[in-house]
């Protein structure tokens, strides 16, 4: 579980968080959504330690990030997998190497070892015997989920997600999808998506939260998503052209 308390961050006179208090739920997928410069992206870099918030608080589980000593920050950023949002993939190492990359960065393995573990969550993203080929000789999905297997090869405890499905055609996206979610509870990991896509709002939002001009407007699941009537995320959910004709679907069933 990841809370945040009340955190605030400025660049100059522009405040571009103004006060964000929520919880990131374990074993569960936890959603940021909201336009373009409603803070999701800026929010995300403070959970990850990369901007420090002029106030507030960060926890993960019981420890505040920015109480962290360098060995307890080292553990941290061991129990943390990033699945950024154009795969970053090294062009000139083999899938295996991709995978392992982390392996060699932060535990002390055997070559033996290590590949074990590599062929174990190449298994589960379904690219079993894939370990010799290089990015570019695999397509864009097959890409997006050797990220993951590279996310979640150091078994970590919280796995964040920038736009996962960027460029990723709607069945692929989907797939793509569903494969965090399996992940997120087979092992019961902490996972944050930071996405503008409603059909990732649908397919897998266990807890979204809802960011405008740097605030936490609304926060629910993607069951409440037709229920409320908060105009910020009705306004925002039905600017989605699937949205549109769901929403007429419900209005001409009235």
């Amino acid at each position: 579980m990841i809370t945040v308390e009340n955190v605030k961050k400025r660049f100059g006179e522009a405040e571009i968080l103004k006060g964000i208090s929520t919880t990131f739920e374990k074993g569960k997928t936890n959603l940021i959504i909201g336009q373009s410069g409603s803070g999701k992206s800026v929010l995300l870099k403070c959970l990850l330690g990369l901007f420090r918030p002029e106030e507030g608080r960060i926890f993960y589980e019981d420890k505040s990030i920015h109480d962290m000593d360098n060995d307890q920050q080292r553990d941290l950023r061991e129990n943390i997998g990033m699945l950024f949002q154009g795969g970053a993939l090294f062009d000139s190492m083999t899938i295996e190497e991709n995978v392992m990359f982390p392996l060699k960065m932060f535990t002390k393995q055997s070559k033996n070892e290590m590949s074990d573990r590599v062929n174990n969550v190449l298994d589960r993203v379904n690219l079993t015997n894939e370990n010799n080929k290089y990015p570019a000789e695999i397509s864009g999905g097959m890409q997006k989920r050797v990220s993951i297997a590279r996310a979640i090869v150091n078994q970590p405890k919280f796995l964040f997600c920038d736009e996962p499905n960027s460029g990723l055609d709607p069945r692929t996206a989907t797939v793509i999808d569903n494969l965090i979610q399996e992940i997120t509870h087979e092992f019961d990991i902490t996972t944050i998506v930071v996405t503008h896509d409603m059909n990732s709002v649908m397919e897998i939002g266990e807890n979204i939260n809802f960011l405008k001009n740097g605030l936490l407007v609304w926060k629910g699941t993607q069951e409440d998503i037709f229920k409320t009537d908060n105009k910020d995320v009705t306004d925002f959910v039905y600017s989605s052209d699937l949205f549109k004709k769901i929403r007429n679907v419900q209005l001409a069933g009235k």
